[in-house]
């Protein structure tokens, strides 16, 4: 009877011990999470243009200094700081008045020369005839030639001192040498100007229908732009390749108007190590002003196939890239790559990544290597537009 009851006891434990077991294993199910779901998108394949961007300074297609030629009190000022001026409209107006004295004595001067010339032919047509008869000795006759000839050549200079005299009065008016916007005025009505340390470059007039920007360039760099950008003829010659630069403004924008580069100096600065580079840009809207800085983007080469991925994806560690791959069974796997340069948001990869394979682009804290996820793939809308 005793041996009935043990065997009852050990059925009912063993029952309550496996229905415990079931129970524990089901919470236990219970307790597993089904894998995150992570956006993902693919490696993306495209040929790439690769572009060097130099620091330049911008320039007007002119940029004529308004001189005061003559010194003097300035007495009128005939335009609006910061206008649009055409070539001959007039500017400044400088006290004329010793100019015009000086060009009633210089007058003066060619009415006396006038009258000894008189004087000096009268006595050479009186001694001609004289010394013929030999009334008169040679050396009289060659006396009066000679005062002659002194009298006509003071006439004549008389009349060049005047047609100057005339010239400097004529710099007291002050004119627009060319069409283009005038600047500040360096000098106020009532200031002497045209004489250090005085006003003697009164403004500056700019042509800014084209935009000069000149750049440096360093020994290394000169030789990637000509080898790559620029064609190299086989005499030597350089050929400047039209309208394939683009310009960046400071507040990041790409100037609407491409340029090209017209000049190149003939040899690299032995104290700076560095050539100079200009290049021009149409500026039709008069956007661009003289004295701005901007950056003149070279498209150098372009790489066939490139890969690129999004710059959020990568992670960077004591110097080393990586990114989350998301391998054939959603199973995660961080992967060291080489990087290469931006473009725009996104950026290129030269080793590690293959076409097609997909990276995490979100929750990257939230993942690791081994980890199963859920992929949602996404297309990356990147704000840079890769040309067709």
């Amino acid at each position: 009877m005793k041996t009935s009851i043990y065997i009852l006891k050990g059925v009912a434990i063993f029952m309550l011990s496996a229905i415990l077991f079931s129970s524990c294993k089901e919470e236990q199910k219970k307790e597993i999470p089904p894998p995150a779901e992570i956006t993902v998108v693919s490696v993306i394949q495209k040929d790439v243009p690769i572009y060097k961007e130099y620091i330049g300074q911008t320039y007007g297609l002119f940029d004529i200094p308004i001189r005061a030629r003559v010194h003097g009190f300035l007495e009128e000022i005939h335009f609006e700081e910061g206008s649009t001026v055409k070539k001959g409209d007039h500017l400044y107006s400088i006290d004329p008045q010793s100019y015009k004295a000086n060009v009633a004595a210089r007058k003066s001067e060619i009415a006396q020369a006038k009258t000894l010339l008189v004087k000096a032919d009268s006595d050479l047509k009186r001694y001609k005839p004289l010394a013929e008869q030999n009334a008169v000795s040679q050396s009289d006759l060659d006396n009066a030639q000679a005062q002659y000839d002194a009298s006509k050549a003071q006439v004549d200079a008389a009349q060049a001192n005047y047609e100057l005299a005339n010239i400097e009065l004529g710099y007291t008016e002050i004119y627009s040498p060319i069409d283009g916007i005038i600047g500040k005025t360096k000098a106020k009505v009532g200031e002497f100007v045209g004489q250090d340390p005085n006003p003697v470059i009164l403004n500056t007039v700019s042509d800014v229908s084209e935009i000069n920007v000149e750049f440096f360039l360093t020994e290394r760099q000169y030789l990637i732009f000509v080898k790559e950008y620029l064609l190299l003829h086989e005499t030597g010659e350089i050929k400047k390749e039209k309208q394939n630069l683009e310009l960046v403004l400071a507040d990041g924008t790409t100037f609407d108007h491409k340029g090209s580069v017209i000049f190149i100096d003939r040899e690299i600065n032995a104290s700076t190590g560095s050539l100079l580079v200009q290049a021009r840009f149409p500026n039709p809207k008069k956007i661009i002003r003289p004295g701005q800085y901007a950056k003149v983007k070279v498209e150098i080469t372009t790489l066939i196939d490139a890969l690129l991925v999004p710059q959020r994806c990568i992670m960077e560690l004591q110097g080393q890239n990586s990114v989350f791959v998301v391998k054939d069974d959603n199973i995660i796997e961080s992967r060291q790559i080489t990087i290469g340069e931006n473009i725009g948001d996104l950026r290129i990869v030269r080793e590690g990544l293959k076409p097609g394979e997909k990276v995490v682009i979100d929750a990257l804290q939230k993942v690791g290597t081994g980890l199963e996820i859920k992929p949602k793939l996404i297309e990356f809308e990147s704000k840079f537009k890769f040309q067709d």
